[in-house]
């Protein structure tokens, strides 16, 4: 007997979930069976955030400029509080790494602060322009960070345009994909 009951208890059992599963189809759960619910402190996510993007993509730069791909050394955002000549030094090079990290963690938590609930990578991308922009055509050239425009290289304007687009992405979409559904999105599309 207890044979036979085992028999149809997977059956009721498959009814049963056959039935919940069409009345919750559709629907999105808040929450899975072994997944913790964990909200994330903004201001130490921004913080490592723009460590991480100001040592990475500073790094990047200080490449892009020992290829010459751009004229801009790394020191630019150090040029108004040292010398010019000690900007294109070994140590002006580091000083401005530096001033780079300290630059990304300062944009990051403005960017967490003001802008985590849009999602997707334009917000990001659209945020790197934004700070070139400010940085290339209306503050540096007034502080002697950085030439006018019009006696940069084409190669430095467009290295310098795309770096801090792709700057401008990996902070926004980090900030998207940790403060959104970004990441609980994709799955579900992808199997529906």
């Amino acid at each position: 007997m207890t044979e036979h009951t085992s028999e149809h208890t997977p059956h009721k059992e498959n009814q049963r979930a056959d039935k919940g599963e069409q009345k919750d189809r559709g629907r999105r759960t808040t929450q899975r069976q072994g997944q913790a619910h964990y909200f994330t402190k903004p201001f130490p996510f921004a913080v490592e955030l723009g460590f991480f993007a100001g040592f990475i993509w500073g790094g990047l730069h200080w490449l892009f400029y020992l290829l010459h791909f751009t004229t801009v050394p790394l020191g630019f955002l150090a040029e108004p509080f040292f010398k010019h000549n000690f900007i294109y030094t070994a140590a002006g090079h580091l000083t401005g790494w530096l001033f780079f990290i300290v630059f990304s963690v300062l944009t990051s938590l403005i960017y967490t602060f003001t802008l985590k609930k849009w999602k997707g990578p334009l917000p990001g991308m659209g945020y790197g322009i934004f700070w070139w922009l400010i940085i290339f055509v209306l503050v540096g050239p007034k502080l002697d960070m950085v030439k006018p425009l019009n006696r940069l290289t084409w190669d430095s304007i467009i290295t310098e345009f795309c770096f801090f687009l792709l700057w401008g992405l990996f902070i926004g979409y980090t900030v998207a994909m940790e403060f959104t559904d970004e990441r609980k999105r994709e799955p579900e599309q992808a199997g529906a």
